[in-house]
């Protein structure tokens, strides 16, 4: 058994254990046209730091909007009050991700694109980002997604302008599958919704599995636009493995639905989620007791409970805090490299980026390490949802995955993560 598996093996019989004992979207104002700049210079931004935000208010990963609308707004809030960036207030336009159903996305960033947005937040879904890099790296505009876990971004094409502070799935598929062979499951089936997600990080899930012993007996990467899943999990069925590996957005719930009725219930067959069906609202309609035992994955810490109740005070209405921190984090980075770079451009960001998140002197918080940079000094950002320590390719070099459990509620406790932290996560 490799060292996380012998881990992990730790980490759910305390999950066990503890399960037995328990049961956005506002405009500011749009900034002053761009400054005209002296001959011979080269172009700078306007002076105004402009953050954009295309996250979902709509379609299949809406119920990770609040968080991370949140997030964006709490850090954006924090700078203003601390005096802003190259001292003005930053300014920041929220629109709609939607999912890859709509065009949405597209339209947002034509919008941000004409507000004269620096950076741009979002999108969660890993294929939504796909579909508009290149509108937005292309425009010289910095994309920073607090979400996207797909290990296509690792490689890119991007100009040096895509980043973000969830890890790739690479580790969160090591360990999934490192958790299913330690839980005791020699046989595995696998059910991914079909797209850069799902079947990048069923890859992975796979890999890691076999290489710890178990067989993946049946994969099925479905259409998650599909009405009906009964063809999908009857070939599951067809090779009854002691694992199922659920991997998907909200159409997970119709999935959960069809694995009840053929038999496939979590009491008889161990189930696994991931960040991206992971949700305490989406399996509400389902009988009490339906998911009960089930594990599942999220990339990063769980949100500690002072910050959470520092986005309270930014939306008051919010339950779930998935990627609030990647979130916060994103728009405390690029306020950050907009300063050490004494330029609000979208390249200027991005030549700064890996330098504000590591290397220089350790601070947390905007205020912090403003105070620094002002005073000429490195700094080293140490974020709330971890040290993020970028690498070249604009991925966090140190990341969390959180593993959590069902009760029979049909929810998580996030408050009883069980994390897993590893360094030099690009091997």
């Amino acid at each position: 058994m490799t060292r996380i598996s012998r881990a992990l093996a730790v980490a759910a019989a305390a999950s066990l254990a503890a399960a037995a004992c328990s049961s956005g979207g506002g405009t500011t104002a749009v900034p002053s046209t761009a400054q005209s700049q002296p001959s011979g210079q080269a172009a700078k931004g306007d002076g105004t730091l402009t953050i954009g935000t295309t996250l979902p208010q709509t379609g299949t990963l809406a119920y990770l909007g609040p968080p991370e609308f949140a997030g964006v707004d709490l850090a954006v809030k924090e700078i203003n009050e601390a005096g802003g960036v190259l001292g003005k207030p930053v300014v920041k336009i929220d629109t709609d991700s939607g999912d890859t159903t709509t065009n949405i996305a597209s339209q947002s960033v034509d919008k941000l694109l004409a507000q004269k947005a620096d950076a741009i937040i979002g999108a969660a879904s890993s294929s939504v980002s796909k579909s508009i890099i290149d509108k937005v790296t292309g425009a010289g505009v910095v994309q920073f997604s607090p979400a996207n876990t797909s290990d296509e971004f690792t490689t890119i094409k991007d100009d040096g302008l895509y980043f973000r502070t969830a890890p790739p799935d690479k580790l969160q598929g090591r360990v999934l599958g490192d958790l299913a062979v330690a839980d005791g499951n020699d046989t595995i089936g696998i059910l991914a919704m079909q797209d850069s997600y799902g079947s990048g990080l069923a890859d992975q899930v796979t890999q890691t599995a076999e290489a710890g012993g178990a067989q993946v007996v049946e994969r099925v990467d479905y259409d998650p636009k599909a009405a009906d899943f009964s063809a999908d999990v009857a070939k599951i069925k067809a090779k009854n493995p002691k694992a199922i590996m659920l991997i998907g957005f909200e159409e997970t719930a119709k999935v959960v639905q069809e694995l009840v009725k053929q038999g496939l219930t979590a009491d008889k067959h161990k189930w696994y989620m991931v960040d991206g069906n992971m949700s305490n609202t989406n399996y509400l309609k389902s009988p009490m007791g339906t998911l009960k035992g089930v594990k599942g994955t999220i990339p990063g810490a769980a949100a500690p409970a002072a910050f959470q109740k520092r986005l309270l005070s930014v939306d008051p209405k919010l339950t779930n805090y998935t990627y609030a921190a990647e979130s916060y984090d994103a728009a405390i980075l690029i306020a950050l490299a907009a300063q050490a770079a004494k330029d609000d451009s979208g390249k200027a960001i991005a030549a700064k980026l890996e330098d504000v998140s590591k290397g220089g002197e350790k601070c947390q918080g905007f205020k912090a390490c403003a105070d620094l940079l002002k005073a000429g000094k490195d700094v080293d950002y140490e974020g709330v949802s971890g040290p993020v320590d970028f690498n070249d390719v604009g991925d966090p070099s140190v990341a969390t995955i959180g593993v959590y459990q069902y009760g029979a509620d049909n929810k998580y406790d996030a408050a009883k993560a069980l994390e897993y932290r590893r360094g030099d996560i690009s091997g």
